[in-house]
C-alpha cells in the first residue's frame, strides 16, 4: 500500500515539474522553423506586390508619354505650312511642327522636340509662333527663351523613330521624306495659292523607347495629321 502511494506521489511530482530542457529546445526549434517559413512567405508577397506596383507605374508613365506623342502627331501641320517636313528625325531627336489652337486667336504653329536628356525623355515645346519668321527661328535654333521642357519618363536608355513615307515604307532617312516632298511639288500643274495643302510626305510615325527596366524596347505607331 505504501509503495503504491509513493509511486503515485512521484508521478504527481514529475507532472508538476513541467517540460524538460530537451522538450523546450525541440519546441523552440519548431517555432523557429515556422517563423522562417512564415517570413519567407510574407517576403515573397511583399516583393510580388512591389513588382506589380512598379509594373503598373511603368505602364502609367508609358501611357502618358505615348498619349502625348499621339496628340502631337495628330496635330502635325502640313509640309507646305511648315516649309519643310512637318515630322522629322535627327539622330535620337524627334521633331514635330504642330498646329496650336488658342481661344480667341487664329491657329498658330508650334515646334515640339522629344529628346533624351540625362536618362529622361523630355518634351520641349516652343511658344506659339505668330509668323513664318518666328517659325524659321524656332526650327533653326535650340530650345531657348520661351521654350518649355516637360520630363515625361526616366530611366530611358534610347529613343528611336521611323517615318512612314508612301511608296517607300518605313524609313529613318530624311532624304526619302524630302524626295516625296519634291515629287509632290513636281506633280502640281497649277501653282498652289491658298488651295488644299500638298499630300503629306509622312503619314505614319513609329517610336521605340528603350528603358533600363525593360528587357526590350516598347514600340508604338501613330498616324500623322489624322
Amino acid at each position: 500500500m505504501k509503495t503504491t502511494v509513493r509511486s503515485e506521489r512521484r508521478r504527481r511530482r514529475a507532472r508538476a515539474r513541467g517540460f524538460t530542457l530537451i522538450e523546450l529546445l525541440v519546441a523552440i526549434a519548431i517555432l523557429a522553423v515556422i517563423a522562417v517559413l512564415s517570413w519567407r512567405g510574407l517576403d515573397q508577397i511583399i516583393r510580388g506586390r512591389q513588382t506589380i506596383t512598379n509594373a503598373m507605374e511603368d505602364e502609367r508613365v508609358f501611357a502618358q508619354l505615348f498619349d502625348q506623342m499621339r496628340i502631337d502627331a495628330r496635330q502635325a501641320t502640313s509640309d507646305d505650312e511648315a516649309g519643310q517636313p512637318a515630322v522629322s528625325v535627327s539622330g535620337s531627336v524627334l521633331q514635330i511642327v504642330r498646329q496650336v489652337n488658342l481661344p480667341g486667336t487664329a491657329p498658330r504653329l508650334q515646334v515640339v522636340r522629344y529628346r533624351v536628356s540625362d536618362g529622361r525623355v523630355v518634351r520641349y515645346a516652343s511658344p506659339p509662333l505668330r509668323n513664318i519668321g518666328e517659325l524659321r527661328g524656332a526650327l533653326r535654333g535650340g530650345e531657348g527663351e520661351g521654350w518649355s521642357g516637360l520630363p515625361l519618363m526616366g530611366g530611358v536608355g534610347s529613343i528611336s523613330a521611323q517615318l512612314y513615307v508612301p511608296k517607300v515604307g518605313w524609313t529613318t532617312q530624311m532624304s526619302d521624306v524630302q524626295s516625296a516632298i519634291t515629287e509632290a511639288d513636281n506633280n502640281l500643274k497649277v501653282p498652289q495659292l491658298g488651295s488644299a495643302p500638298l499630300p503629306r510626305s509622312v503619314t505614319g510615325l513609329q517610336v521605340s523607347i528603350g528603358a533600363t527596366s525593360l528587357a526590350r524596347p516598347v514600340t508604338r505607331v501613330f498616324l500623322v495629321g489624322e
